[in-house]
């Protein structure tokens, strides 16, 4: 009598192709013939259901059960490790509740070894099964003799999430590969249709779009195209089932628009050409389909076109913009301005409003908040920037974002659209001035000899989440049971494996650099986009503009990609650097890292000096003075005599560090924020103090001095793009101390010109012996 599943279930059924696809069960049926599925009475039939032999259900979990010999093999396909765990193969160990994780390391009881499995070369690990049948059910994860986990898919049969949101993989004793069943159709499936898995034609399992969906591209043109006499509108929505354009001529009419229904493509985006060019008019969308947890479809919704190249505010309307009219950044006067080589640059962060809300010049109360305002700043002679000295400012995000008020203060890493400047840093943001008052900005900053970085954030998005609305699939990393991913601790991680997703993201940066006349980019969390997206962005930049300066934040909670991302032309700011500036400047860290940080963070973390941002302090946590200071409560408004030494000590040392220097306005002159830990809607606390500069004129001259000797000829020592020499540098310590003198150029490989760097942040004096001749 053949054992079947107690509990006739199923848990999730989804398809790779529009006429193949997989139902997993609740538990294992070990009947002879297939259970009693199906897709319900109006979709296709199925021409075969089968159960999932073992290698294919493995490459989904990771394990497979021999039930003939009650064996389980734990198998990685070399080919899915990392690109540079592949050539050689690390040792790689079986970790989990069964051998206290950690402990497995280095243990040779539970190393992988090389087999062939079937013809397929695999990296396995094999014993009884029974020591694994345990409820609740056991978790492993696999590890590298390095301690690097390998990262578990989301979109694997059994992944599960910790109480600390890691993800690992477990196994279920009731689901052991003969709950899975794989299916091909008679007829593709409809993407807008509801369409569900059945067990006795008891609806129980929506059935869900992976591989080829997300997969599926159109190089069609999308958004709002006006034509001579004409407009186009064009959205991409692969599962919608209507899609109704609304579009008004006066901001008063939003509740008597006129109202047109798409139609559809076979490539899943949507269309409809009206006939007049309707340049300066609003529009936005409606979208209706399926409800099902995989869906997020508000047909009452207004939607902002992810394509608008304009937005009245983070709801809409778009504003419809004729290309034809902008001016393209040849036309600028910063088309003459020329992007400093990575080597040469000396960055700024900074925020529009941070910048503009207390400068010491005449301004209106409302040109405080805009772009335009900002630009005179830059233009004035004491502009902070200039007399500071840099060479690159990268202004926190300026793309739409959500704000609920235009005189909301906010960081921005909240963005609503991708192409749109932020309405509320518009001198009118109902006439889309946002553009023009941008373009004016960078091309400020190209007057002054600084290139302009962008922070963008492409890892999540804000509310009202206008792509969530359109496809959730399509724009979205999402759970088995319909739920967002959350490594950005947004709640609605971007999917960047999505192909449509990525043009997104891609055709909205080479917007930017084509209209703006932006230098580069720094991603937030780029971590989440993952390295094969950040290679294709960076192909198609340096395809637009070749020496683009492109940044990562190479983390997010999911993990840290710095290494991987030494074979690629991303730099990556370096928090082990500012780790170690903050514990040096108070007489800790070790010589060993004093060399490392200063040589660049060779290897293990940057492959050549230009790949490492160097830095103390960003947006994030607390400032510079307020992690360093002596005073109680983090609070280092009024600096003592050793915060200010510390924070003198971080600049020369920044400066004198192979890598690309970054620094947060107002270090210099000691800005404080008081103690406060997360100051994203702080404008109060975050506004730069300008008159510090007069309370403290010896720490802001002692940067700007050690900058202009960075950029200087003499400084030309410290700038290098790639690697030196091993006998570029020469360090000597006093004894038992992280006191150190360092000899740049100690071979000459630069000329006979030399550098001696003699430094000490202990709170002793002390004698450095240098060797007669060095």
């Amino acid at each position: 009598m053949p054992i079947r599943t107690r509990e006739k279930k199923i848990t999730q059924a989804w398809f790779e192709a529009p006429n193949r696809g997989h139902i997993e069960l609740a538990a294992d049926w070990r009947g002879r013939t297939p259970p009693p599925l199906s897709l319900g009475p109006d979709a296709p039939a199925f021409t075969s259901i089968t159960p999932v032999p073992s290698l294919q259900f493995a490459r989904h979990t990771a394990y497979y059960i021999d039930h003939k010999t009650n064996e389980i093999h734990f198998c990685i396909w070399p080919e899915s490790l990392p690109a540079e765990l592949r050539q050689p193969l690390p040792r790689v160990y079986l970790a989990g509740d069964h051998n206290e994780w950690q402990k497995a390391v280095g243990n040779p009881e539970w190393e992988l070894h090389l087999a062939n499995h079937d013809g397929t070369e695999l990296l396995t690990w094999s014993g009884p099964a029974a020591d694994f049948m345990a409820q609740p059910p056991k978790r492993f994860k696999f590890v590298t003799g390095q301690h690097q986990w390998l990262e578990v898919p989301q979109s694997a049969f059994n992944a599960v999430r910790d109480d600390t949101g890691n993800l690992n993989r477990q196994i279920d004793p009731t689901r052991t590969g003969l709950h899975v069943y794989q299916f091909t159709l008679d007829t593709p499936l409809d993407l807008a249709a509801n369409n569900r898995a059945h067990w006795n034609n008891d609806p129980q399992a929506t059935l869900r779009p992976t591989t080829f969906f997300t997969e599926h591209r159109t190089d069609a043109p999308l958004g709002a195209i006006p034509g001579k006499d004409e407009t186009l509108f064009r959205i991409y929505a692969p599962r919608a089932g209507s899609v109704e354009l609304c579009v008004i001529d006066d901001l008063g009419r939003t509740d008597a628009p006129h109202r047109y229904p798409l139609q559809r493509n076979p490539d899943h985006t949507w269309e409809i050409t009206l006939s007049q060019n309707l340049h300066g008019w609003y529009y936005w969308y409606h979208i209706d389909g399926a409800q099902n947890e995989f869906t997020r479809f508000n047909p009452a919704q207004r939607i902002l076109d992810p394509y608008a190249l304009a937005a009245v505010d983070r709801d809409g309307p778009g504003i419809i913009i004729d290309r034809a009219r902008l001016t393209h950044r040849r036309h600028h006067d910063h088309a003459r301005f020329q992007t400093p080589a990575w080597q040469d640059l000396v960055i700024c962060e900074a925020h529009v409003r941070d910048l503009i809300a207390r400068a010491p010049i005449d301004l209106a109360p409302d040109e405080r908040l805009t772009f335009a305002g900002l630009a005179k700043w830059v233009e004035h002679p004491d502009f902070y920037l200039h007399r500071l000295g840099v060479n690159a400012v990268e202004l926190q995000p300026v793309q739409e974002f959500d704000n609920i008020a235009p005189g909301d203060y906010h960081w921005g890493y909240m963005t609503n659209n991708y192409f749109a400047p932020e309405s509320s840093y518009s001198t009118d943001p109902a006439r889309a001035s946002g553009i023009h008052d941008l373009q004016q900005l960078v091309a400020a900053f190209h007057r002054r000899g600084m290139a302009v970085i962008l922070d963008v954030v492409y890892n999540h998005v804000g509310e009202p989440a206008h792509l969530l609305h359109i496809d959730q699939l399509a724009y979205f990393y999402t759970n088995a049971d319909g739920s967002l991913s959350n490594w950005s601790g947004c709640g609605n991680d971007i999917n960047a494996d999505s192909a449509m997703a990525r043009r997104l993201i891609i055709d909205s940066l080479v917007h930017l650099v084509e209209t703006f006349g932006v230098d580069g980019f720094r991603l937030d969390l780029a971590e989440l986009l993952g390295i094969d997206a950040l290679k294709e962005i960076e192909r198609a930049l340096k395809k637009t503009k070749p020496d683009i300066i492109l940044i990562a934040e190479p983390w997010s909670f999911k993990g840290h990609i710095a290494g991987a991302l030494r074979d690629t032309g991303w730099a990556s700011w370096n928090d082990g650097y500012r780790n170690f500036i903050r514990e040096y400047v108070r007489g800790g860290s070790s010589q060993e890292s004093y060399e490392y940080n200063l040589k660049g963070s060779p290897w293990h973390f940057a492959k050549f000096p230009a790949q490492t941002v160097n830095y103390s302090e960003s947006h994030d946590d607390r400032c510079w003075l307020d992690v360093i200071t002596e005073n109680a409560g983090h609070n280092g408004n009024i600096p003592t005599y050793k915060d200010r030494r510390r924070t003198r000590l971080m600049a020369s040392v920044l400066c004198m560090s192979l890598g690309i220097p970054m620094f947060s306005a107002g270090q210099d002159f000691l800005r404080s924020k008081q103690g406060v830990n997360n100051t994203y809607l702080r404008g109060d606390l975050n506004a730069l103090d300008y008159t510090r500069i007069l309370r403290f004129p010896s720490t802001h001259a002692c940067f700007a001095e050690w900058i202009a000797f960075r950029r200087s000829p003499r400084g030309a020592i410290l700038r290098h793009y790639t690697r030196p020499r091993d006998e570029f540098f020469r360090f000597f310590f006093a004894e038992n101390s992280t006191a150190a003198a360092t000899l740049y150029n100690a071979d000459c490989e630069m000329g006979p010109h030399r550098l001696l760097f003699a430094i000490n942040a202990t709170e002793n004096d002390v004698t450095i012996k240098l060797p007669p001749k060095s």
